[in-house]
């Protein structure tokens, strides 16, 4: 069961990491810093004091980024590649006692692959507010993205399950947003 409940955590916050690249590795860091999880022994350091800081100050400078016009969609470009690194590392780190070749392909697929889409979709919801808003949309829809990072890593955190339900709600919103917009192209 405590394997489910770490897959959970990992899906979870690399959902999250797709809407902000740092919130969930500063709130994976709060909670191995004041142990409500425990990390796979490779990653403990994410726990620690120097961690704890560097993440909080990274989460503060990508939200405050997303709010200053242009650079929003700068930090699209390059969070994409990022979030999947995250998504997968995340997933890494959250696995205890699975062997590597488990692990990894879990955290490839499920953390990265989770991430990657969730920020590609969040990337194109940005580039169609800069479109359709000449930009004046995109401070809401960069506080609705942090806000989502905050709610699905407190219950990555905190209840697991909920977060990975939580996940397939917002994968299934993505697909039914895809599937309207491709049928309207054609």
């Amino acid at each position: 069961m405590e394997t489910i409940i770490s897959i959970c955590l990992g899906i979870g916050l690399a959902a999250s990491v797709g809407f902000r690249v740092f919130l969930p590795l500063f709130a994976l860091s709060l909670a191995s810093y004041f142990n409500v999880w425990e990390l796979n022994a490779s990653w403990l350091w994410i726990g620690s004091l120097t961690a704890v800081i560097t993440f909080g100050v990274a989460t503060l400078i990508e939200i405050l980024g997303y709010y200053i016009p242009f650079v929003d969609n700068l930090l699209d470009t390059i969070a994409i590649p990022l979030a999947t690194l995250a998504g997968t590392a995340i997933m890494v780190s959250t696995m205890v006692d699975l062997s590597p070749i488990i692990t990894w392909t879990l955290a490839i697929i499920a953390g990265g692959g989770t991430a990657a889409t969730i920020k590609s979709a969040a990337g194109a919801s940005r580039i169609t507010s800069t479109v359709s808003t000449a930009g004046f949309g995109n401070p809401l829809v960069s506080t609705i993205e942090t806000g989502a990072s905050i709610i699905i890593s407190f219950f990555a955190i905190f209840l697991p399950i909920v977060a990975v339900l939580l996940v397939i709600c917002v994968l299934f919103i993505i697909f039914k947003l895809y599937k309207k917009i491709r049928h309207s192209k054609s």
